[in-house]
């Protein structure tokens, strides 16, 4: 006896259920897989290089009621520290250790890493703890507009 899967109408039909499935599937692979992948290799965008930053008046209510502040330098954090009345000094926020943010303690007239105690000095330069080296510095000008405050402008050294 024949089979009935055999006839020509039969081969017809399940060949295009067959193709139908085959790229269903296709696509519902490609469609998943295409965003994962492009989550694991995100394209390649070049940063903006920043040379300067404006930091700010030196009568930041911040900057003189805590004696620094965090500032944005491209995608860097950078802190600006108040030493003395004129005298204003920043470096990489970052501490060298493990990336933590650091922060000015102006009684001791240090800035410290509270994640591992790390200590730095107003040069930047490492003076306790774990960081393995100093902090990178940034220039500070202090740009003046006529009688008023000047504004701090922060620039890589």
């Amino acid at each position: 006896m024949k089979d009935e899967r055999d006839h020509p109408s039969n081969r017809g039909r399940r060949s295009f259920v067959n193709w139908f499935l085959g790229t269903s599937a296709g696509a519902l692979f490609a469609s998943v897989g295409f965003p994962i992948l492009r989550f694991l290799s995100p394209p390649r965008v070049p940063e903006a290089t920043t040379h300067e930053v404006e930091a700010g008046s030196t009568h930041d209510p911040e900057l003189l009621e805590n004696g620094f502040k965090i500032i944005r330098f491209g995608a860097d954090p950078v802190i600006l520290v108040r030493a003395a009345e004129n005298d204003f000094r920043a470096f990489s926020a970052t501490c060298t250790h493990l990336d933590c943010i650091v922060e000015y303690r102006p009684g001791l007239q240090k800035i410290w890493c509270n994640c591992h105690d790390g200590v730095y000095d107003l040069t930047g330069r490492n003076v306790g703890g774990p960081p393995p080296k100093p902090l990178a510095p940034f220039q500070v000008h202090v740009v003046s507009k006529g009688a008023g405050p000047g504004t701090l402008v922060v620039s890589r050294a």
